[in-house]
Protein backbone atom coordinates (compact mmCIF):
# COMPACT_ATOMS: atom_id res chain seq x y z
CA UNK A 1 0.00 0.00 0.00
CA UNK A 2 2.90 2.33 0.68
CA UNK A 3 4.30 1.40 -2.03
CA UNK A 4 1.89 2.43 -4.31
CA UNK A 5 1.42 5.16 -2.56
CA UNK A 6 4.75 6.41 -3.26
CA UNK A 7 4.64 5.68 -7.09
CA UNK A 8 1.79 7.39 -7.17
CA UNK A 9 3.09 10.52 -5.40
CA UNK A 10 5.80 10.13 -8.09
CA UNK A 11 3.62 10.46 -11.09
CA UNK A 12 1.42 13.12 -9.97
CA UNK A 13 5.03 15.08 -9.39
CA UNK A 14 6.60 14.42 -12.79
CA UNK A 15 3.11 15.15 -14.81
CA UNK A 16 2.42 18.43 -12.87
CA UNK A 17 6.68 19.78 -13.33
CA UNK A 18 6.65 18.09 -16.98
CA UNK A 19 2.89 19.61 -18.06
CA UNK A 20 4.51 23.34 -16.51
CA UNK A 21 8.01 23.15 -18.78
CA UNK A 22 5.51 22.04 -21.85
CA UNK A 23 3.45 24.92 -21.48
CA UNK A 24 5.92 27.43 -20.72
CA UNK A 25 8.47 26.07 -24.01
CA UNK A 26 4.88 26.72 -26.57
CA UNK A 27 4.55 29.22 -25.33
CA UNK A 28 8.15 30.82 -25.68
CA UNK A 29 8.09 28.92 -29.03
CA UNK A 30 4.86 30.51 -30.29
CA UNK A 31 6.34 34.12 -29.74
CA UNK A 32 7.42 35.60 -33.34
CA UNK A 33 10.73 34.71 -34.89
CA UNK A 34 11.69 32.15 -32.47
CA UNK A 35 10.82 28.94 -35.14
CA UNK A 36 10.03 29.02 -38.30
CA UNK A 37 5.98 29.95 -38.72
CA UNK A 38 5.79 26.98 -41.53
CA UNK A 39 7.45 24.20 -38.84
CA UNK A 40 5.71 25.84 -35.90
CA UNK A 41 2.55 24.28 -35.55
CA UNK A 42 3.89 20.83 -36.34
CA UNK A 43 5.90 21.69 -32.80
CA UNK A 44 2.91 22.93 -31.60
CA UNK A 45 0.97 19.43 -32.26
CA UNK A 46 3.79 17.12 -30.86
CA UNK A 47 3.83 19.30 -28.24
CA UNK A 48 0.04 18.71 -27.38
CA UNK A 49 0.82 14.57 -27.87
CA UNK A 50 4.04 14.50 -25.29
CA UNK A 51 0.91 17.00 -22.88
CA UNK A 52 -0.85 13.93 -23.62
CA UNK A 53 1.48 11.11 -23.00
CA UNK A 54 2.27 12.96 -19.69
CA UNK A 55 -1.12 13.13 -18.46
CA UNK A 56 -0.88 9.20 -19.06
CA UNK A 57 2.16 9.11 -17.41
CA UNK A 58 0.30 10.45 -14.04
CA UNK A 59 -2.65 7.57 -14.39
CA UNK A 60 -0.63 4.64 -14.33
CA UNK A 61 2.85 4.96 -15.31
CA UNK A 62 3.68 2.40 -17.89
CA UNK A 63 7.20 2.51 -18.85
CA UNK A 64 5.71 2.69 -22.46
CA UNK A 65 4.19 5.96 -21.96
CA UNK A 66 7.39 7.00 -20.30
CA UNK A 67 9.15 6.27 -23.60
CA UNK A 68 6.34 8.26 -25.52
CA UNK A 69 6.80 11.08 -23.97
CA UNK A 70 10.68 11.51 -24.17
CA UNK A 71 10.28 10.47 -28.28
CA UNK A 72 7.91 13.32 -28.30
CA UNK A 73 9.57 15.84 -26.54
CA UNK A 74 13.11 15.09 -27.95
CA UNK A 75 10.67 14.99 -31.69
CA UNK A 76 9.81 18.55 -30.58
CA UNK A 77 13.20 19.35 -30.00
CA UNK A 78 14.49 18.61 -33.18
CA UNK A 79 11.47 19.54 -35.62
CA UNK A 80 11.47 23.44 -33.28
CA UNK A 81 15.24 23.29 -35.27
CA UNK A 82 14.33 22.74 -38.87
CA UNK A 83 15.69 23.60 -41.33
CA UNK A 84 19.02 21.93 -40.17
CA UNK A 85 22.48 22.94 -41.00
CA UNK A 86 20.74 27.06 -40.86
CA UNK A 87 21.12 29.35 -38.38
CA UNK A 88 18.13 29.60 -35.84
CA UNK A 89 17.07 32.31 -33.45
CA UNK A 90 19.15 33.35 -30.89
CA UNK A 91 16.18 32.46 -28.91
CA UNK A 92 15.76 29.29 -29.38
CA UNK A 93 17.36 27.30 -26.82
CA UNK A 94 16.28 29.66 -24.29
CA UNK A 95 12.77 28.33 -25.17
CA UNK A 96 13.49 25.00 -25.74
CA UNK A 97 15.12 24.94 -22.23
CA UNK A 98 11.17 24.50 -20.18
CA UNK A 99 11.00 21.62 -22.54
CA UNK A 100 14.23 19.95 -21.76
CA UNK A 101 15.03 20.68 -18.12
CA UNK A 102 11.04 20.50 -17.05
CA UNK A 103 9.15 18.47 -19.52
CA UNK A 104 11.71 15.84 -19.76
CA UNK A 105 13.72 15.89 -16.99
CA UNK A 106 11.07 15.69 -14.81
CA UNK A 107 10.57 11.83 -16.07
CA UNK A 108 13.98 11.30 -13.90
CA UNK A 109 11.28 10.96 -10.88
CA UNK A 110 9.33 8.02 -12.31
CA UNK A 111 12.92 6.19 -13.87
CA UNK A 112 14.39 5.66 -10.20
CA UNK A 113 13.47 1.98 -9.37
CA UNK A 114 14.94 -0.37 -11.71
CA UNK A 115 18.08 -1.21 -14.00
CA UNK A 116 15.69 -0.66 -17.34
CA UNK A 117 14.38 2.44 -16.06
CA UNK A 118 18.35 3.59 -14.86
CA UNK A 119 19.06 2.73 -18.57
CA UNK A 120 15.80 4.91 -20.46
CA UNK A 121 16.88 7.54 -18.20
CA UNK A 122 20.41 7.79 -19.71
CA UNK A 123 19.13 7.50 -23.03
CA UNK A 124 16.51 10.14 -22.21
CA UNK A 125 18.60 12.73 -20.38
CA UNK A 126 21.78 12.36 -22.91
CA UNK A 127 19.50 12.36 -26.01
CA UNK A 128 17.21 15.91 -24.88
CA UNK A 129 20.54 17.13 -23.16
CA UNK A 130 22.44 16.93 -26.97
CA UNK A 131 19.56 18.18 -29.12
CA UNK A 132 19.36 21.53 -27.12
CA UNK A 133 23.09 21.39 -27.60
CA UNK A 134 22.78 22.00 -31.14
CA UNK A 135 19.98 24.35 -31.31
CA UNK A 136 20.70 28.09 -31.97
CA UNK A 137 23.17 29.55 -34.04
CA UNK A 138 25.87 29.28 -31.13
CA UNK A 139 26.11 25.17 -30.88
CA UNK A 140 28.08 23.37 -28.03
CA UNK A 141 27.74 21.11 -25.62
CA UNK A 142 28.82 23.20 -22.80
CA UNK A 143 25.93 25.57 -23.12
CA UNK A 144 23.92 26.60 -20.39
CA UNK A 145 20.87 25.13 -21.94
CA UNK A 146 22.57 22.09 -22.26
CA UNK A 147 23.82 21.94 -19.26
CA UNK A 148 20.53 23.09 -17.28
CA UNK A 149 18.77 20.50 -19.24
CA UNK A 150 20.72 17.69 -17.91
CA UNK A 151 20.73 18.96 -14.47
CA UNK A 152 17.00 18.45 -14.79
CA UNK A 153 17.41 15.31 -15.38
CA UNK A 154 20.05 14.73 -12.18
CA UNK A 155 18.21 17.03 -9.94
CA UNK A 156 14.81 14.47 -10.41
CA UNK A 157 16.48 11.47 -10.27
CA UNK A 158 17.88 12.25 -7.00
CA UNK A 159 14.14 13.38 -6.09
CA UNK A 160 13.25 9.70 -7.14
CA UNK A 161 15.89 7.77 -5.22
CA UNK A 162 15.47 10.12 -2.09
CA UNK A 163 11.53 9.11 -2.25
CA UNK A 164 12.35 5.67 -2.66
CA UNK A 165 15.07 5.19 -0.28
CA UNK A 166 13.33 6.96 2.57
CA UNK A 167 9.88 4.96 2.02
CA UNK A 168 11.90 1.86 2.19
CA UNK A 169 13.66 2.48 5.18
CA UNK A 170 10.03 3.47 6.65
CA UNK A 171 8.79 0.36 5.56
CA UNK A 172 11.78 -1.66 7.07
CA UNK A 173 10.94 -0.16 10.55
CA UNK A 174 7.31 -0.86 10.12
CA UNK A 175 8.25 -4.12 9.42
CA UNK A 176 10.53 -4.30 12.14
CA UNK A 177 7.66 -2.81 14.79
CA UNK A 178 5.36 -5.34 13.31
CA UNK A 179 7.74 -8.46 13.87
CA UNK A 180 8.65 -6.87 17.31
CA UNK A 181 4.15 -5.98 18.32
CA UNK A 182 4.01 -10.26 16.78
CA UNK A 183 6.22 -11.34 19.03
CA UNK A 184 5.00 -9.52 22.10
CA UNK A 185 1.92 -10.56 21.33
CA UNK A 186 2.49 -14.22 21.10
CA UNK A 187 4.42 -14.00 24.24
CA UNK A 188 1.49 -12.31 25.94
CA UNK A 189 -0.79 -14.85 24.66
CA UNK A 190 1.25 -17.76 25.57
CA UNK A 191 1.97 -16.20 29.39
CA UNK A 192 -1.84 -16.17 29.47
CA UNK A 193 -2.64 -19.45 28.31
CA UNK A 194 -0.38 -20.79 30.86
CA UNK A 195 -2.08 -18.72 33.63
CA UNK A 196 -4.99 -20.04 32.64
CA UNK A 197 -4.00 -23.51 32.76
CA UNK A 198 -2.26 -22.54 36.26
CA UNK A 199 -5.67 -21.32 37.21
CA UNK A 200 -8.22 -24.25 35.89
CA UNK A 201 -5.52 -26.45 37.45
CA UNK A 202 -6.19 -24.52 40.68
CA UNK A 203 -9.67 -24.56 40.67
CA UNK A 204 -9.74 -27.93 39.82
CA UNK A 205 -7.73 -29.01 42.94
CA UNK A 206 -9.96 -26.63 45.12
CA UNK A 207 -13.12 -28.29 43.38
CA UNK A 208 -12.14 -31.49 44.01
CA UNK A 209 -10.58 -30.76 47.90
CA UNK A 210 -13.98 -29.28 48.52
CA UNK A 211 -16.40 -32.61 47.39
CA UNK A 212 -13.83 -34.44 49.24
CA UNK A 213 -14.17 -32.53 52.47
CA UNK A 214 -18.27 -32.41 52.00
CA UNK A 215 -18.16 -36.08 51.11
CA UNK A 216 -19.24 -35.86 47.48
CA UNK A 217 -22.02 -33.09 48.34
CA UNK A 218 -21.02 -29.66 46.67
CA UNK A 219 -21.83 -26.48 48.63
CA UNK A 220 -24.69 -24.08 46.48
CA UNK A 221 -23.83 -20.23 46.30
CA UNK A 222 -26.72 -19.27 48.45
CA UNK A 223 -25.10 -21.26 51.55
CA UNK A 224 -21.85 -19.95 51.01
CA UNK A 225 -23.49 -16.79 51.06
CA UNK A 226 -25.30 -18.00 54.21
CA UNK A 227 -22.23 -19.38 55.98
CA UNK A 228 -20.60 -15.95 54.98
CA UNK A 229 -23.40 -13.69 56.57
CA UNK A 230 -22.62 -15.87 59.92
CA UNK A 231 -19.33 -16.09 60.10
CA UNK A 232 -19.78 -12.10 59.88
CA UNK A 233 -22.33 -12.46 62.87
CA UNK A 234 -19.69 -14.84 64.65
CA UNK A 235 -16.62 -11.89 64.43
CA UNK A 236 -19.08 -8.99 65.04
CA UNK A 237 -19.43 -10.57 68.32
CA UNK A 238 -16.11 -11.48 69.36
CA UNK A 239 -14.94 -7.70 69.19
CA UNK A 240 -18.54 -7.43 71.54
CA UNK A 241 -16.37 -9.13 73.84
CA UNK A 242 -18.02 -13.18 73.78
CA UNK A 243 -16.63 -16.12 73.94
CA UNK A 244 -17.74 -19.02 71.62
CA UNK A 245 -18.72 -22.13 72.70
CA UNK A 246 -18.88 -25.57 70.71
CA UNK A 247 -21.74 -27.21 70.45
CA UNK A 248 -20.64 -29.80 67.74
CA UNK A 249 -18.49 -29.81 64.74
CA UNK A 250 -18.69 -26.40 62.60
CA UNK A 251 -21.47 -25.26 65.11
CA UNK A 252 -20.81 -22.01 67.88
CA UNK A 253 -22.98 -20.84 70.19
CA UNK A 254 -22.34 -17.88 71.19
CA UNK A 255 -25.50 -16.99 73.08
CA UNK A 256 -26.27 -19.26 77.02
CA UNK A 257 -27.94 -22.16 75.54
CA UNK A 258 -30.17 -22.19 78.33
CA UNK A 259 -31.81 -19.25 77.46
CA UNK A 260 -32.19 -20.13 73.38
CA UNK A 261 -35.37 -21.70 72.61
CA UNK A 262 -35.82 -25.26 70.99
CA UNK A 263 -37.40 -24.04 68.26
CA UNK A 264 -34.89 -21.13 67.67
CA UNK A 265 -31.78 -24.04 67.90
CA UNK A 266 -33.57 -26.22 65.65
CA UNK A 267 -33.82 -23.93 62.82
CA UNK A 268 -30.43 -22.90 63.09
CA UNK A 269 -29.58 -26.72 62.45
CA UNK A 270 -31.87 -26.99 59.63
CA UNK A 271 -30.11 -24.13 57.97
CA UNK A 272 -27.25 -25.58 58.48
CA UNK A 273 -27.53 -29.34 56.95
CA UNK A 274 -29.70 -27.17 54.09
CA UNK A 275 -26.90 -25.27 52.88
CA UNK A 276 -24.73 -28.21 52.88
CA UNK A 277 -27.65 -30.35 50.53
CA UNK A 278 -29.76 -31.66 52.67
CA UNK A 279 -33.48 -30.59 53.10
CA UNK A 280 -35.00 -31.30 56.28
CA UNK A 281 -38.55 -30.88 57.25
CA UNK A 282 -39.95 -30.11 60.86
CA UNK A 283 -42.45 -31.24 62.39
CA UNK A 284 -44.23 -31.15 65.87
CA UNK A 285 -43.53 -28.58 68.78
CA UNK A 286 -42.03 -25.18 68.05
CA UNK A 287 -40.63 -23.02 70.91
CA UNK A 288 -39.55 -25.32 73.66
CA UNK A 289 -36.96 -24.32 76.40
CA UNK A 290 -34.42 -26.81 78.10
CA UNK A 291 -31.54 -27.09 80.40
CA UNK A 292 -28.68 -26.29 78.69
CA UNK A 293 -26.87 -29.32 79.11
CA UNK A 294 -29.94 -31.60 77.98
CA UNK A 295 -30.30 -28.94 74.90
CA UNK A 296 -26.38 -29.51 74.33
CA UNK A 297 -26.74 -33.56 74.10
CA UNK A 298 -29.82 -32.98 72.33
CA UNK A 299 -28.85 -31.23 69.66
CA UNK A 300 -25.51 -33.14 69.18
CA UNK A 301 -27.25 -36.16 68.55
CA UNK A 302 -29.52 -34.56 66.13
CA UNK A 303 -26.60 -33.40 64.36
CA UNK A 304 -25.08 -36.87 64.37
CA UNK A 305 -28.43 -38.09 63.10
CA UNK A 306 -28.68 -35.68 60.02
CA UNK A 307 -24.84 -36.08 59.04
CA UNK A 308 -25.22 -39.31 58.57
CA UNK A 309 -28.33 -38.90 56.44
CA UNK A 310 -26.82 -36.94 54.59
CA UNK A 311 -23.19 -39.22 54.44
CA UNK A 312 -24.89 -42.66 54.12
CA UNK A 313 -28.56 -42.71 53.29
CA UNK A 314 -28.33 -41.83 50.00
CA UNK A 315 -30.88 -39.10 49.95
CA UNK A 316 -31.50 -35.36 50.20
CA UNK A 317 -34.45 -35.07 52.18
CA UNK A 318 -35.17 -35.72 55.81
CA UNK A 319 -37.94 -35.20 58.47
CA UNK A 320 -37.58 -34.67 62.01
CA UNK A 321 -40.65 -34.77 64.40
CA UNK A 322 -40.54 -33.25 67.63
CA UNK A 323 -43.06 -34.20 70.12
CA UNK A 324 -43.09 -33.15 73.79
CA UNK A 325 -44.46 -34.81 76.93
CA UNK A 326 -45.01 -32.96 80.76
CA UNK A 327 -41.21 -34.50 81.19
CA UNK A 328 -39.55 -36.08 78.28
CA UNK A 329 -38.88 -34.60 75.10
CA UNK A 330 -38.70 -36.91 71.87
CA UNK A 331 -37.34 -36.53 68.38
CA UNK A 332 -37.88 -39.26 65.71
CA UNK A 333 -35.47 -38.68 62.55
CA UNK A 334 -36.45 -40.41 59.30
CA UNK A 335 -35.33 -41.02 55.80
CA UNK A 336 -36.07 -42.90 52.80
CA UNK A 337 -32.36 -44.25 52.18
CA UNK A 338 -30.81 -47.08 51.50
CA UNK A 339 -31.21 -48.50 54.70
CA UNK A 340 -29.10 -51.27 56.32
CA UNK A 341 -29.85 -54.68 58.79
CA UNK A 342 -28.60 -53.14 62.34
CA UNK A 343 -28.17 -56.68 62.96
CA UNK A 344 -24.76 -56.52 61.04
CA UNK A 345 -23.45 -53.73 62.34
CA UNK A 346 -22.09 -53.03 65.92
CA UNK A 347 -23.59 -50.90 68.25
CA UNK A 348 -21.11 -49.08 68.49
CA UNK A 349 -21.10 -48.37 64.50
CA UNK A 350 -24.44 -47.55 64.58
CA UNK A 351 -24.28 -43.90 63.54
CA UNK A 352 -23.67 -42.28 66.60
CA UNK A 353 -20.04 -42.13 68.41
CA UNK A 354 -19.79 -43.60 71.59
CA UNK A 355 -19.25 -39.73 72.93
CA UNK A 356 -22.32 -39.20 71.68
CA UNK A 357 -24.42 -41.41 73.29
CA UNK A 358 -22.67 -41.23 76.53
CA UNK A 359 -23.54 -37.73 76.87
CA UNK A 360 -27.08 -38.46 75.74
CA UNK A 361 -27.41 -40.93 78.42
CA UNK A 362 -25.86 -39.02 81.04
CA UNK A 363 -28.39 -36.33 81.00
CA UNK A 364 -31.19 -39.05 81.31
CA UNK A 365 -31.69 -39.82 77.70
CA UNK A 366 -31.71 -42.52 75.30
CA UNK A 367 -31.07 -43.04 71.36
CA UNK A 368 -32.51 -46.25 68.97
CA UNK A 369 -32.09 -47.16 65.62
CA UNK A 370 -34.33 -48.92 63.11
CA UNK A 371 -33.42 -49.24 59.64
CA UNK A 372 -34.44 -52.03 57.19
CA UNK A 373 -32.37 -52.47 53.81
CA UNK A 374 -33.72 -50.53 51.07
CA UNK A 375 -36.58 -49.04 53.32
CA UNK A 376 -34.94 -46.17 55.07
CA UNK A 377 -33.79 -45.73 58.36
CA UNK A 378 -35.62 -44.45 62.14
CA UNK A 379 -34.03 -42.78 64.82
CA UNK A 380 -35.57 -42.17 67.99
CA UNK A 381 -34.20 -39.90 70.62
CA UNK A 382 -35.61 -39.12 73.89
CA UNK A 383 -34.26 -36.51 76.72
CA UNK A 384 -35.81 -35.22 79.97
CA UNK A 385 -37.80 -32.12 80.01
Amino acid sequence: MIEKERQRLLRSAARALGLSGVILSAVCLALPGVVDPDILPSVLIVLAGQAGALVMVGRNGHVGWIVLTIVLGCGALALAQLPWGQSGSIALPTALSPLGVAGLGALGMVLSDTTPRWLIWAGGALGSSLLIAAAGPTRGLISTPAVATLAGWVITLIIGLWVTVGVQRALQRIESIGRAHHLERQASETEAQRRQGARLLHDTVLATLTLLAHSGVGVSEPALREQAAEDSRLLRQLRLGSTPMPQFSGTYSLEPVGETALGTTLESVKQRFLRMGLSVRWHGSGQVLLPSDVLDAFLLALAECLENVRRHAGVAEADVTITQTDDRLRAVVTDAGVGFDPDTVSAERLGFTESVVARLRDVGGDARVFSVPGSGTTVFLEVPR
